[in-house]
């Protein structure tokens, strides 16, 4: 298959047959000239949308009553006259106007849910156990009879818990217990694996290089069968809609560990999808378009089409804001590989429990980026020999299988860094592996306090510790910090001020330990990190980290300020690395929405790269005034590394490195 497009728009068109008029003002230049202006390559156009009904002449559906004309083939037409690439989208998982005439066709995510057509507007989930899925097929089906489309996109996919009749019977019949939790997973990732071979079944009947992508909303860190029914990956990640602006770099750590090409997905609007009249500040878009490349995605930036069929100018004036840039900078990215010192094991693949937002994952994330280190997430998958150090988050339990791996890793000089309830044995408080500590149970007081045996901003007092701590027990190795308990747990027949119980002064139990190769950390600190953020958890982990990995062993270190982002790739072809530095001022605005609308530039940056030789040449790569600008830098080359005078950084600064 070709190459994925790097500029791509993803044109939302989810239209009520409830509009007076549908596609009445569609002008295939005025069209073109939005591409144009937005310097978009590719653009996702519909087929179907979430209210059911189709932008084109269709027996496999109904068209929409009030469009009277193919839109979809003029806008296949438009594009292709314009050279930009143009996959078409289908509404699988909605169907609203199916929904309403089958509701016995919904899916039912406990045994006792029921469909709601009275309260709320909102639309309802079909299941891909019932007649609905040859319908649904029958549409993809027409699209690529009649369209033969680049790629097809399918929306709202993914495995699902369903108690209708449809699945209730088929569980049966194929020996599983619908009232067993376990089996009734498993029953909905064999519908959904159904449901995507035969969506390949139909495609590949017409095409063999049409992309398939089904959407989600997240990729499910571990489910790596799932994320390879599909041709490459998009990640939606809308700060402003939900995800927030440390959502993006950690899915696509993981993603880059799967070996497919991969979008990053943002949107154009205030807040998310489907809010007309909602326009970022351009400076946002022109940010999250550059953390994508970045981080080893191409672009999407989500629109959503107006009912006339009008394209926007002011939102390609702000798409062409931000995908100027990326034009212009593409040399820089083409091909480029990520360079990485850090594997964390994700808690979510472990857990095999998807969650966007799982805490364990999060934390170590925000710790990571805010120390400006180089990592991926992996799961039970992963190679992890190249890795320098691995961190096992707060929930990794470690088995027979893991417990194999992991030695294998240690002795090859590898670094642990475990935390929480991470290397005890599956259902035991028993390590697995040899920590330095023994366990000695779990503490009984919540919150407890850490006592830093090494320096820190406010000096060595007792912090506070929201989770539950294990007590444990040095067999080798330092101490970095103590655990202190609280006087009693806060009830109400005893409780203390307005918060909690003050630490009981006294500590003598470890809750930090460092050896040679592996550190252990008492509490589930990148959840509570988290949750609440407090900066003596960072202080900790960074603490442990660095004590693993020294300064020295770092691939990159940049002095950015906590929310700058520093990434390092390499490009084989051009003989040169890469170094990508960010920073953008954020700040919530009405309830809690995190914007972007200052670029406040940084001054006096210095970084220092690992290097296999003196390079031959280091230039910093800017956007303005509409092209490229490199600007030569100042370097020293010194036992294996160069250290930069990079100077100012405007937003995105890229740092290259001939060699």
């Amino acid at each position: 298959m070709k190459p994925l497009r790097c500029r791509q728009v993803h044109l939302d068109f989810h239209t009520s047959e409830c509009v007076p008029s549908v596609g009445d003002r569609f002008d295939k230049e005025q069209f073109k000239a939005a591409l144009k202006l937005g310097h978009v390559d590719s653009i996702t156009v519909f087929s179907k949308c979430h209210h059911g009904w189709a932008y084109h002449p269709s027996k496999a559906n109904e068209t929409h009553p009030k469009l009277k004309f193919d839109l979809l083939a003029a806008e296949l037409e438009a594009c292709k006259e314009a050279g930009v690439n143009a996959p078409v989208y289908l509404s699988a998982g909605f169907d609203e106007k199916y929904a309403r005439r089958h509701p016995e066709h919904l899916n039912k995510n406990t045994s006792n849910a029921g469909a709601d057509f009275l309260n709320g507007a909102h639309y309802h989930l079909l299941c891909y156990n019932t007649p609905y899925l040859d319908v649904l097929m029958a549409q993809v089906e027409e699209v690529m009879q009649r369209y033969n489309p680049t790629g097809i996109f399918l929306d709202i996919s993914a495995p699902r818990i369903c108690y209708c009749q449809h699945c209730l019977e088929s569980m049966r019949e194929k020996g599983l217990d619908p009232r067993n939790p376990a089996d009734v997973k498993e029953h909905g990732m064999m519908v959904y694996a159904e449901y995507c071979r035969r969506t390949e079944e139909v495609v590949r009947r017409y095409n063999p290089d049409t992309t398939i992508f089904h959407n989600a909303g997240n990729i499910t860190r571990g489910r790596r069968d799932h994320a390879h029914f599909d041709t490459h990956l998009e990640l939606e990640s809308l700060p402003t809609g939900g995800w927030g602006y440390d959502h993006f770099p950690m899915s696509a750590a993981y993603c880059r560990t799967l070996g497919m090409e991969y979008l990053g997905m943002t949107g154009k609007f205030h807040t998310s999808w489907g809010e007309f009249g909602g326009f970022k500040h351009p400076n946002a878009l022109r940010y999250e378009v550059a953390l994508s490349i970045a981080e080893g995605a191409k672009c999407s930036i989500g629109d959503q089409l107006h009912p006339t069929g009008e394209m926007n100018l002011s939102t390609y004036s702000l798409i062409g804001k931000a995908y100027a840039e990326v034009e212009a900078k593409e040399p820089y990215v083409r091909g480029a590989k990520q360079i990485t010192d850090i594997a964390v094991l994700s808690a979510e693949a472990f857990s095999n429990h998807p969650d966007r937002s799982c805490p364990f994952d999060v934390g170590a994330s925000r710790i990571l980026l805010e120390g400006k280190y180089l990592f991926n997430l992996v799961d039970q998958y992963e190679d992890v020999t190249p890795y320098k150090l691995l961190i096992l988050p707060d929930v990794i339990r470690v088995d027979d299988t893991l417990k194999a791996r992991l030695e294998n890793y240690l002795a090859g000089g590898g670094r642990i860094l475990c935390t929480g309830e991470s290397g005890l044995k599956p259902n035991a408080d028993e390590f697995a592996l040899d920590l330095g500590v023994v366990c000695e149970g779990t503490n009984e007081y919540t919150p407890s306090y850490m006592i830093p045996e090494f320096d820190t901003v406010n000096g060595r007092t007792a912090y506070v510790m929201y989770t539950q701590a294990k007590n444990v027990k040095v067999t080798n190795g330092s101490v970095e910090a103590l655990l202190e308990d609280t006087y009693f747990n806060r009830a109400p027949q005893h409780f203390c001020s307005h918060k909690h119980t003050p630490n009981n002064p006294g500590a003598d139990r470890p809750g930090a330990v460092l050896t040679k190769n592996t550190g252990y950390i008492a509490w589930n600190l990148f959840q509570d990190y988290a949750t609440i953020g407090s900066y003596h958890l960072k202080e900790l982990a960074l603490h442990m980290i660095s004590a693993l990995l020294t300064d020295g062993e770092k691939s990159i270190a940049v002095n950015l300020p906590d929310r700058g982002i520093v990434t390092l790739t390499k490009q084989e072809e051009e003989s040169r690395y890469v170094a990508h530095l960010l920073f953008a001022h954020t700040t919530k605005r009405g309830n809690g929405v995190e914007v972007i609308e200052d670029i406040v530039p940084l001054y006096d940056i210095r970084m220092t790269a690992a290097l296999p030789c003196a390079p031959r040449r280091v230039y910093k790569a800017e956007y303005a005034d509409g092209k490229m600008i490199e600007t030569g830098l100042p370097f020293t080359y010194e036992n294996g590394s160069v250290t930069v005078e990079v100077g100012k950084v405007d937003m995105h600064a890229m740092v290259v490195l001939d060699v």
